[in-house]
Order: C-alpha cells, then sequence, then structure tokens
C-alpha cells in the first residue's frame, strides 16, 4: 500500500520553514538537500532540514493537511514541530544513521 506524507523542512538557523507533501519523503528531502529546484523557496532558503512529518494512507488528506498547515501561524507549527522533535533535529540524518 501506498504511503503519503506531509513534511517540513526548515534552515540550519530554524527561521525558516516549509511544508509540503510527498509519495517518497526520503527521495523528496534528498532532493531538496540536493538544491534539484534551483530558484525554489527551499534552494532560495537552504531548507533541507526534516524537523517534521506524519503519515497518510490517502493523498487527499495529505493534502488537506498540507493545505491546513500552510494556513497556519508560524507559532503554531512551531509548538507542532516540538511536539514530535523538540530539539528541532534533522529527522533524516537519523535515519541515514540507522541505515
Amino acid at each position: 500500500m501506498k504511503k503519503y506524507y506531509i513534511y517540513m523542512l526548515c534552515n540550519q538557523s530554524n527561521s525558516t520553514l516549509y511544508v509540503g507533501v510527498t509519495n517518497d519523503l526520503e527521495r523528496r528531502v534528498a532532493e531538496h538537500k540536493g538544491h534539484l529546484n534551483k530558484g525554489s523557496f527551499t534552494d532560495k532558503y537552504n531548507c533541507g532540514k526534516l524537523v517534521y512529518y506524519e503519515e497518510y494512507e490517502y493523498i487527499d488528506q495529505a493534502i488537506s493537511r498540507e493545505k491546513q498547515l500552510k494556513n497556519w501561524k508560524r507559532e503554531w507549527k512551531n509548538k507542532l514541530v516540538e511536539t514530535l522533535n523538540p530539539q528541532w533535529e534533522d529527522l533524516m540524518a537519523e535515519s541515514e544513521h540507522k541505515a
């Protein structure tokens, strides 16, 4: 069964936050880290640190949640990140070390 993800990336200083949706979290984060989409928001602001994600069974649920989060105030997003990742560590770096 396919899985879908909403995710939040930030830059190293945690000052810029990006919300996205994908069906392959590892691949998509690697694309952001590798600056594959030149001129994109994540390229311009150097957002490559995965700080939060949620998994969904259906794409429409993931897209709905992405839209919801994009409309949230930054303060609310910060609190959400801190429920899963209080130190704002790169969650993808953790999984890379475990592999």
